[in-house]
């Protein structure tokens, strides 16, 4: 720890406040010289805020029993469950000879109040002044080292608790096993289990638990089920505890066989499952999971919300969405922070960010991060002047900007070509905040000026940071290179990317592309067989939508779709429809050296142009086509979507993996610098 705290004597006694009206202790009470201790800590117990124990508290110390250390312990715990921590500590520091209680106490405090380091800090201190801690003191301490990742100080705790022969008590062993689980020494938690003489007793569930999660966390899936089965006794928990882990290694059949196995779900039980099916990317499912949870009568938390508002922002799923957000309302449940910012952000990548700025504009508790959501919200959708006022807002508000908030408002002015701007912001980091860029922020700063065609100052830059450039900052060097048709710095840029990922596939992907806008075609030949040579393999692009809740997935060519030569049919129909008001396949966008005709078929079966015609035959007029895209989207797509827009009287929306575009009557949102 960094500083071992100092006790501090107080020169005078607190300001005696006036006790509040209708308080139980009245001014008859305070000329009481007869109140005892029983009557001090009863009142304590009894008082309802940080003030009144204020009151009482000065009542202590003018009935000279601010050295009582039953009352003064009481008055610490008091002050710490009520989160005023700082007034805890001021207490305890005035004690002159402070015992194991207070001591006790204290820890306690900090730890719950999250200050494990001053909670660590005032352990040290209680052993440098001679207290011997007991077996109340080191659950909190040992607590306190798990959330700090603490090893060696928490191998020394071990030996204490060892010399103090606290090794078998029950709360001490489950914090110890617990602590080596959190810091990933697994095999020494397992080996404290397997010591345990509780381990064959029922109420020993929490050590069986915390060993399964022990297993999992370190990918010994086996052994969690093989303990899962020796328990004596299980409780939700512990099908919890193994249907998380399960989870978390990617056994998902595992998982689900488990959770269509369990007697009684509860609702951690849904939540551990809705959110793990999200993080193994499978987040129809967990769609799907949370309305069948929903339908069987069980009520989700927060925790369950959160998880499945991440599936919808994912996948663009809106309508899942405004039903969750209905669900939220009709139940009542607490727009807490957490619930605010995951509708926020689900709205926003969901295409509707005026409904995302409505519920920003709602919700009572905003942080650092909903600011941040909405900013970017503006920023992606193309609403680079409302970004940038929601980005004084939050300073106006008292908010510093962290490097997430200020990302965000970059790219706002990346994408609008606010160069300028966009530089003087990035200078404030630093010179007003104090905030060190990190490589996102330099990405940012390349893509800002490469976009805008000033791609000598993006190669000076680039030489001139303090990092060392990596895939991203080349990356985006490469990508302003090939917008403008610069052969040379994009072939250094390509050079570059190669050399730090060579089996990647987009430098290879990158360089074929600018030899096929300059009709190269030797050059794409060749590292098109060097990727095969490297056996680097292209990620696969697809699209999706939601329509009448479920999810739809297009690959380029794809012929899997139950309703295909409709899809297919309305394509041709849209593109001859096109052809008609002037629209012309930008065949440049097709990498390999065929005719024009065959360019043409293939920009036709691009996944985004499938889902285009998906959503045109399967929703009613006036209906918004929502499109969610995992690539960028090729030129002549976006081409394409303008004219259709326009024909079908139809506002589509494409999120690719860079921004947001909206077209509506012929025209994109992004003004067609993108």
């Amino acid at each position: 720890m960094k500083v071992t705290p100092k006790l501090k004597v107080p020169k005078r006694s607190p300001k005696i406040l006036n006790p509040p009206p209708n308080n139980s202790y009245n001014s008859k009470n305070n000329n009481n010289e007869n109140l005892n201790e029983t009557h001090f800590i009863s009142l304590i117990h009894n008082c309802k805020n940080t003030h009144q124990l204020q009151q009482i508290h000065a009542q202590i110390i003018r009935q000279n029993l601010s050295s009582n250390s039953r009352i003064i312990t009481q008055l610490i715990s008091s002050a710490s469950v009520r989160k005023s921590i700082d007034y805890a500590l001021s207490i305890f520091n005035c004690f002159r000879d402070p015992n194991l209680y207070l001591f006790n106490a204290l820890i306690r405090g900090l730890k719950e109040n999250s200050c494990f380091e001053k909670s660590v800090a005032y352990f040290k201190l209680m052993l440098k002044m001679g207290v011997k801690p007991d077996r109340l003191t080191y659950p909190f301490v040992l607590k306190s080292l798990t959330a700090l990742g603490e090893n060696g100080v928490g191998g020394s705790v071990h030996c204490g608790v060892l010399k103090m022969g606290l090794e078998y008590d029950v709360f001490v062993r489950v914090c110890l096993v617990e602590m080596y689980v959190k810091i990933e020494l697994v095999v020494f938690a397992l080996q404290l289990f397997d010591e345990s003489p509780e381990r064959n007793k029922a109420e020993s569930v929490l050590l069986w638990n915390i060993a399964i999660n022990g297993c999992c966390k370190t990918g010994q899936v086996s052994k969690a089920l093989a303990l899962f089965e020796e328990m004596p006794e299980r409780n939700a928990g512990s099908w919890n505890t193994l249907l998380s882990g399960l989870l978390r290694n990617g056994e998902v059949d595992k998982a689900m066989e488990l959770f269509d196995g369990m007697v009684e779900k509860n609702v951690v039980s849904w939540t551990c499952m809705i959110h793990g099916l999200t993080l193994n990317g499978l987040h129809q499912k967990a769609l799907d999971l949370f309305f069948k949870m929903v339908e069987e009568g069980t009520k989700p938390n927060g925790l369950t919300v959160v998880s499945v508002l991440s599936a919808c922002a994912k996948t663009g799923a809106l309508e899942a969405g405004r039903k969750i957000h209905e669900n939220i309302s009709n139940n009542k449940l607490h727009l807490n922070v957490a619930v605010g910012n995951a509708l926020l952000d689900m709205y926003a990548k969901c295409g509707y960010i005026e409904s995302a700025g409505l519920v920003f504009s709602g919700l009572k508790e905003k942080d650092i991060r909903t600011w941040s959501i909405m900013i970017w919200g503006w920023a992606i959708h193309g609403h680079v002047d409302k970004a940038l006022r929601c980005f004084e807002q939050m300073r106006l508000a008292g908010i510093k900007p962290d490097e997430v908030s200020f990302l965000a408002v970059l790219t706002g002015c990346s994408h609008a070509g606010r160069v300028d701007q966009g530089l003087q912001i990035f200078d404030s980091m630093q010179r007003e905040c104090s905030i060190e860029p990190t490589m996102k922020h330099y990405a940012v700063v390349v893509d800002l000026l490469g976009r805008a065609g000033r791609l000598d100052e993006a190669f000076k830059f680039i030489e001139s940071m303090p990092l060392e450039p990596d895939y991203v900052i080349w990356g985006a060097l490469f990508s302003a290179c090939r917008a403008h048709k610069n052969i040379e710095m994009a072939k250094v840029a390509s050079q570059k990317l190669l050399q730090l990922e060579p089996k990647h596939a987009g430098g290879h992907v990158f360089l074929s592309n600018v030899y096929a806008g300059a009709g190269r075609w030797d050059d794409v030949e060749r590292v098109r067989s060097l990727m095969k040579n490297k056996n680097v393999d292209k990620d696969p692009g697809w699209s999706s939508m939601e329509v009448d809740g479920q999810l739809h997935t297009f690959v380029a060519g794809d012929n899997a779709h139950t309703r295909k030569q409709e899809i297919y049919s309305k394509l041709e129909e849209i593109i001859t429809g096109a052809k008609q008001h002037g629209y012309m396949p930008e065949t440049e966008w097709v990498l390999h050296n065929i005719d024009e005709e065959e360019k043409e078929g293939a920009l036709g079966s691009h996944s985004e142009k499938l889902a285009l015609a998906f959503g045109l035959i399967s929703t009613g007029p006036g209906a918004i086509i929502m499109i969610v895209k995992n690539l960028r989207v090729c030129g002549d797509c976006h081409s394409l979507m303008k004219y259709v827009s326009k024909m079908s009287e139809r506002v589509i929306v494409l999120r690719d993996i860079k921004r947001f575009h909206h077209f509506k009557d012929g025209v994109c949102s992004c003004k067609d610098y993108w």
